[in-house]
């Protein structure tokens, strides 16, 4: 790799880290009867209310329709993202430090394999929460489901529902995507052929063979 490429993914890697401190993601709530909304943080290890009593909340409504409640520390999700993370930064700091391309490409696809899997796992258990409901519940609407949105806003009963990334996952989402930009750059830099000096012949020496 370049210099240039090993300080950029150096960069990535690190920047990841924000993934620790910031919130991956953010689902809000908006409702005539909830005047300042009802939110939620996804963190790398835990899911949080965005205002104190916020993921109380929330569950106590999920109780009226049916669903399970949120409780963090049964998600097994949460425990093994801080390790998933944590092994992708050294994995992206251990290729900058040797300059391996072949290691920032491994990286790139596992990086790649593993936001792919994420998603699709939030999907799944956001259908589960919004589909698997108690039928005892003391709010039934025939055909009606509540799954959250991954990402935008979605209408669900008289709530509109937001689902965006945070910072920390914005983080993660720049870190891969600057390493593709240089996979991609370091690949075509590998495939482009070198350009052969030309000899030029002086006429002295033409001269000489003749």
């Amino acid at each position: 790799m370049r210099p240039q490429t090993r300080v950029l993914l150096m960069l990535a890697a690190l920047l990841m880290a924000l993934a620790y401190v910031a919130p991956l993601w953010q689902i809000s709530l908006e409702a005539p009867q909830y005047p300042e909304g009802l939110g939620m943080s996804i963190w790398i290890d835990t899911i949080t209310g965005q205002k104190p009593n916020d993921l109380n909340s929330i569950n106590n409504l999920n109780h009226y329709i049916g669903m399970k409640a949120i409780v963090p520390d049964a998600i097994a999700e949460l425990r093994a993202m801080p390790l998933i993370v944590g092994a992708l930064i050294t994995f992206g700091l251990l290729a900058a430090a040797t300059g391996k391309r072949s290691l920032l490409f491994v990286w790139t696809v596992c990086f790649a394999l593993a936001a792919v899997g994420g998603l699709a796992d939030f999907w799944m258990w956001g259908y589960d929460y919004g589909h698997n409901l108690d039928p005892t519940a003391a709010i039934k609407v025939p055909g009606l489901s509540y799954q959250p949105p991954v990402i935008g806003s979605k209408r669900l009963l008289n709530f509109t529902a937001h689902s965006w990334p945070g910072l920390g996952g914005a983080a993660l989402a720049g870190g891969l995507l600057i390493g593709v930009v240089l996979s991609v750059l370091e690949l075509r830099r590998h495939r482009r052929p070198a350009i052969q000096p030309r000899r030029v012949t002086s006429p002295c020496a033409a001269a000489d063979s003749v």
